[in-house]
């Protein structure tokens, strides 16, 4: 029951979050998606749920969170905009082992690396990613890893493991 209570208060506070919305309607409308939604998702998201309480965990989150939709968006993208402009580029694609072991863990590797400009994750395939590159730097599969997807693994390690 603990596991449901939690999983449905933190659908219910991103419920409000994303609306912006405190209105009674919204509070009352967010209650009850959160629980029907909330209550039985929890048994297929969570499996231990001591990671749920563990405060460091969320703190992880949010810096990556905010680290990632700044920073490294930002620097991606004034990557990919150079590219354009002077058509240097190297595109391939490479493969990159992947150490994180949860699947939420490997979830959030793959997408970070999908959603920064110049690489896409197009398959993943016993411990390794294979991820479109727009400059292959390195064949080598460490040597793109440490280039690709490194730092989200250090935050996924320290968010889900």
């Amino acid at each position: 029951m603990f596991r449901e209570v939690l999983v449905t208060l933190w659908l219910f506070l991103f419920y409000i979050v994303y609306t912006g919305s405190t209105t009674p309607y919204d509070i009352a409308t967010g209650l009850v998606v959160a629980a029907l939604v909330g209550v039985p998702a929890s048994r297929v998201l969570v499996s231990d749920e001591r990671k749920l309480l563990d405060v460091k965990r969320y703190i992880h989150l949010f810096y990556y969170a905010l680290k990632y939709m700044t920073v490294i968006e930002f620097k991606a993208h004034m990557d990919v905009v150079k590219r354009v402009f002077t058509m240097r580029l190297n595109p391939g694609i490479v493969k990159i082992p992947v150490y994180a072991k949860s699947r939420y863990g490997r979830l959030l590797i793959a997408v970070s690396i999908t959603n920064t400009p110049g690489t896409v994750v197009v398959d993943e395939r016993d411990g390794w990613f294979y991820v479109n590159w727009i400059d292959v730097a390195s064949t080598k599969p460490e040597e793109a890893r440490l280039a690709i997807s490194a730092e989200f693994e250090d935050y996924a390690f320290k968010i889900f493991e």
